[in-house]
């Protein structure tokens, strides 16, 4: 990892018994966009993580976020980028839990527990799978939420939909080439699919 953009700048506001300490801007790539960052960088003795830590403040529109590395030869933008990681994962788990319910089950088994915990992250990485060369527009339709961005990109929740709905389409041309249903009959299948959709 490079020190791609970096500008070393001296702030006198920091005290000089931080020791080694780093000012200036990083350039980072969340989400695939290149994007510049204020940061100030020290060392620091924090007893909890055995010792030496790097700490980097990053300045945003709200304020400064602080974060720490045990490695203290890590740089700024590893650690940011260490830190972006950790989001998309926190973002995952919380998928898995309001998307799928985990940790919702009501089993009594401690190995149902964790078999049922299994298959809703399977049940997630199957979903994102299949969305993953998916058209947005296919993915989301907000014609019923006017007031929610249309650039939005497309939740988990909405992939699910999307997959759930495609499924119920495709049973029921299965059924409907199988059986001779009544147009009566497809007609408040396909309604009850819009509406569960």
């Amino acid at each position: 990892m490079g020190d791609r953009a970096s500008t070393v700048r001296t702030a006198s506001a920091w005290p000089s018994e931080l020791g080694n300490r780093e000012d200036g801007r990083k350039s980072t790539a969340p989400y695939g966009k290149e994007s510049t960052k204020i940061y100030k960088t020290f060392l620091a003795t924090y007893a909890p993580a055995g010792g030496v830590i790097r700490v980097v403040l990053v300045k945003e529109d709200h304020g400064w976020y602080a974060f720490f590395c045990t490695d203290r030869a890590a740089s700024v933008q590893e650690i940011m980028e260490a830190f972006a990681d950790r989001a998309t994962i926190e973002q995952d788990f919380h998928d898995a839990k309001e998307v799928w319910g985990s940790g919702k089950q009501q089993v009594r088994n401690i190995w149902t527990n964790l078999a049922v915990y299994n298959l809703n992250l399977w049940m997630h990485t199957l979903t994102e799978l299949w969305a993953w060369d998916q058209n947005v527009e296919h993915l989301v339709d907000r014609s019923d939420s006017p007031w929610d961005d249309p650039e939005r990109r497309p939740s988990h929740a909405n992939r699910r939909k999307a997959l759930r709905a495609q499924i119920m389409q495709s049973e029921l041309s299965t059924i409907t080439t199988t059986w001779s249903l009544p147009k009566k009959i497809i007609r408040l299948a396909e309604t009850l699919m819009q509406i569960a959709a």
